[in-house]
């Protein structure tokens, strides 16, 4: 077989890039605790003005935007990799459904290391994309922009009354008794305890966390259904030329932000000053909160694509593709190296670093893997992983190094 050049969008590769860089900036400044943390840790990493503003900005334009972001481009994909099936006269579903067998395996593999795991749940969750791919696009639409409004989170609350699915935890209390023993295994315990602890409290904290009242996992398939329907309309391939779309997402996108921060300003406001999450007006809150979120993600996607458009910035952007290239890689990598920095198994600079260092050091290694993706990716076709994930997908050891023959596909 020949070699031919590769047909990738390289503005997905790009943006999968930025994603996965605001991701680790949010991770890094939580101290990979991937669950809620005492009031003490807090404390020790906001000690000063810059640390506030770090924390103040994070919060603000980064936490839960780009692993929303994340969540769109995994949707995206999947329509890219069923396409493709199409082309070859292939049914893809089922090859994706083993696709999504691997991935939960090494999702779980990462989840050891790293509670905050987000691949178990794209595992899970993606198996019912499989159906959405025939499904009229105003259905997919529909049911994306019901999600969005909070349906999972209001028959949660309606079936439990704020009691959690899995686990008996107050999710306002930080300094409830396993949040306290968490924080000290990570601070203390050696690497096989925190293995332990993450093998299976670890998923029933995450599952309450995604599918419970805040409703993250939801609000993560509302995402895959709006990538699928990006793919859909072939946007990215035309994304130079069809401007008005942009604008017109772009305008939307900042009138819904408007809106997501009113309903939540009201619903709080109306609760007073010791607003609890027991009640529907609260629901209605972090619902507001959602929707906000979901306009600050397209406003990113859609000022993305308007600088893509231009040259200089074309140029510069280009440099996160090989890091998006490598997304798995480098996010499993990132846990690895924040524990090492932080779990009492490595340094055990837990809670040790303000919320400046950890920024800071959360940029150094950003820049570290897009070099070394760059670098990687000169002299092999795939990322360590990708390639492993891609050769147990379809039974077969594809070649790794560019000096070997090979057929790329998007």
């Amino acid at each position: 077989m020949s070699t031919t050049t590769s047909s990738r969008i390289e503005i997905i590769d790009a943006l999968r890039g930025i994603a996965l860089a605001g991701i680790v900036l949010c991770h890094m400044v939580e101290n990979y605790i991937g669950a809620r943390a005492p009031q003490s840790f807090y404390e020790a990493v906001s000690v000063g003005p810059l640390d506030q503003v770090v924390d103040g900005l994070l919060n603000f334009f980064f936490r839960g935007k780009f692993i929303a972001l994340f969540s769109f481009l995994f949707g995206l994909s999947f329509f890219i990799q069923m396409k493709n099936g199409v082309k070859k006269g292939v049914a893809f579903g089922g090859r994706f459904l083993w696709r999504l067998v691997l991935l939960f395996i090494i999702g779980y593999v990462h989840s050891l290391f790293y509670r905050g795991d987000i691949l178990t749940i794209y595992a899970i969750l993606g198996i019912f994309l499989i159906p959405f791919y025939k499904v009229d696009t105003k259905w997919v639409l529909a049911f994306s922009a019901v999600l969005f409004l909070g349906l999972g989170r209001y028959l949660v609350f309606f079936l439990t009354q704020g009691e959690h699915l899995f686990l008996n935890i107050d999710p306002m209390d930080p300094n409830a008794p396993n949040v306290l023993a968490y924080y000290n295994t990570l601070k203390t315990g050696s690497i096989w305890e925190v293995f332990q602890t993450n093998a299976w409290e670890g998923h029933l904290d995450k599952m309450n966390f995604q599918y419970g009242i805040f409703g993250r996992g939801y609000f993560t398939f509302a995402f895959f259904l709006i990538g699928l329907y990006i793919g859909r309309i072939g946007f990215f391939k035309r994304f130079k030329t069809d401007k008005k779309l942009t604008k017109r997402v772009l305008i939307g996108s900042v009138v819904l932000l408007l809106i997501g921060f009113g309903v939540t300003a009201l619903a709080f406001i109306s609760m007073g000053p010791e607003a609890k999450l027991d009640n529907w007006i609260a629901m209605i809150g972090l619902s507001g909160m959602d929707i906000a979120n979901l306009a600050m993600t397209l406003i990113y996607i859609s000022l993305f694509v308007i600088l893509y458009r231009k040259t200089r910035m074309e140029r510069w952007l280009l440099k996160f593709a090989p890091y998006g290239r490598m997304a798995l890689t480098n996010y499993f990598f990132q846990s690895l190296f924040g524990g090492l920095l932080l779990y009492g198994w490595g340094f055990g600079y837990l809670g040790e670093l303000t919320s400046t260092y950890t920024f800071l050091l959360a940029l150094l290694f950003i820049a570290f893997q897009v070099w070394a993706s760059k670098l990687w990716l000169r002299r092999f076709h795939y990322g360590p992983l990708e390639w492993a994930w891609r050769s147990m997908t379809f039974f077969k050891i594809f070649p790794l190094k560019k000096t070997d023959s090979i057929e790329l596909d998007t």
